[in-house]
């Protein structure tokens, strides 16, 4: 493995630099070819092509695998903090500050899931396909979601169901 690393190290280094966002990133996917071309070593057919090419079209294909799981990743960040609180018109009366309250106190007892999907088709317009997109989840589980969590909505503000 010694041999492996001394050899191909600077290459391997120089694709995974390009490839990757910064160092710490460019390390791990080093280290991750690297075990990959322990496991796959057997592979290598000196028939088909040199060792540098072998090595090369390894790193490669794991670099954009790698770049590619990152595209998939949802985002993180968590909604903006004025998208959950609702603030009533100072011109409505109270009882459309009390509903209003209801609501958003029914919207908090869902599950995250649900109150993403819902958050984003209210105050963001989504549609299910957008929310799907933005939350890196399948269309079905999306729709689920929205469905789940509506029908729980409609049940705790129906007849004082929210507190």
């Amino acid at each position: 493995m010694r041999a492996c690393l001394d050899r191909f190290g600077g290459l391997v280094w120089s694709l995974a630099l390009r490839f990757c966002r910064n160092r710490a990133d460019a390390e791990d996917a080093v280290q991750d070819i690297f075990l990959e071309l322990w496991r796959s070593a057997h592979r290598y057919d000196p028939a088909r092509a040199a060792e540098t090419t072998f090595v090369t079209i390894l790193a490669r294909r794991r670099l954009i695998d790698r770049k590619r799981r990152e595209a998939r990743q949802p985002e993180t960040t968590p909604l903006p903090e004025e998208l959950l609180s609702l603030q009533p018109d100072p011109s409505a009366g109270p009882e459309s500050r009390d509903e209003l309250d209801r609501v958003v106190r029914a919207l908090s007892e869902l599950s995250s899931e649900q109150q993403q999907a819902i958050t984003l088709a209210i105050y963001q317009g989504l549609t299910h396909e957008e929310i799907a997109s933005r939350l890196d989840l399948p269309l079905g589980t999306v729709k689920s979601h929205m469905r789940r969590g509506m029908l729980q909505l409609r049940e705790r503000l129906s007849a004082g169901g929210v507190s």
